[in-house]
């Protein structure tokens, strides 16, 4: 029997991948919404709209190929839909310091390059941008799982007729502490990162459920284990520094001179 191979967009429409999107979406709303600027650009992951919440009038969807929507093309408020373009996120058709934010949702670690990725991001931000990045932690419950599977040599079906693998095959998982290089190499400097979805690898919705709870005590007890991180770092420039108003110094008062009457 040939074992099928879970990809990316099927897992999300699992009862896993759903429950990932919903605490994805939660965080990337709330970590765009007071982000200004001109242009924002999501690099991959249709199923996701991570830049819903921003109040950018330009906001840009990055596709390596053409898919059929799977996402909402608009947030509310009136805000203008994403703009879908195909483009390769290791060749960006953007100019040097064009964008204020990037958002990456799990795109480098399902990137043939992923740290070229990251530099063709820097590329394109202007100084002080923001890039916010999310992916699977392999220092997790999901990841340990995932990584049993692959040392056990079970990428086909197990004995219940069911992938062994909880993630998804493609992709190499890229840990939070070596993103954390990467974003220093670039001259990056990490504003803010969090972890989250501490249920066990179940499959079914029922069993996530039950085990509800863990998210509010692997917050609290155990923060570093989440199956997923979320990062968002401010793109700095060496030498560079605001400027203020060029107010012209005050010249220094003299006394006015008093007149001495002539007693002659």
């Amino acid at each position: 029997m040939t074992a099928k191979i879970i990809g990316l967009t099927e897992w999300f429409a699992t009862a896993p991948g759903q429950y990932l999107l919903a605490w994805e979406q939660a965080q990337f709303d709330l970590a765009v919404t007071d982000l200004f600027g001109y242009n924002a650009l999501q690099l991959g992951l249709p199923e996701l709209d991570a830049l819903q919440a921003n109040r950018m009038p330009h906001r840009w969807l990055a596709l390596p190929e053409v898919l059929p929507p799977a996402a909402p093309t608009g947030a509310g408020g009136g805000l203008a839909p994403r703009v879908a373009l195909i483009t390769n996120a290791a060749a960006l058709p953007f100019p040097e310091a064009s964008l204020d934010l990037v958002v990456l949702p799990h795109t480098l670690e399902f990137s043939a390059d992923p740290h070229h990725v990251l530099r063709e991001v820097e590329r394109v931000l202007v100084p002080e941008g923001r890039v916010v990045i999310s992916g699977f932690n392999p220092a997790s419950l999901w990841g340990l799982r995932q990584r049993r599977g692959r040392l056990c040599g079970q990428v086909g079906l197990n004995a219940l007729g069911a992938s062994s693998l909880y993630l998804p095959e493609a992709g190499e998982f890229i840990g939070p502490w070596r993103l954390r290089d990467w974003l220093r190499l670039l001259s990056f400097e990490v504003e803010s990162d969090r972890f989250g979805c501490y249920r066990p690898a179940m499959r079914t919705e029922a069993w996530l459920q039950r085990y509800a709870w863990l998210d509010r005590a692997g917050a609290r007890w155990w923060p570093i284990f989440g199956a997923v991180y979320f990062v968002v770092a401010v793109k700095r420039v060496r030498g560079m520094r605001l400027l203020g108003p060029a107010w012209k110094p005050r010249r220094a008062t003299s006394a006015a001179p008093v007149s001495v009457a002539n007693r002659h």
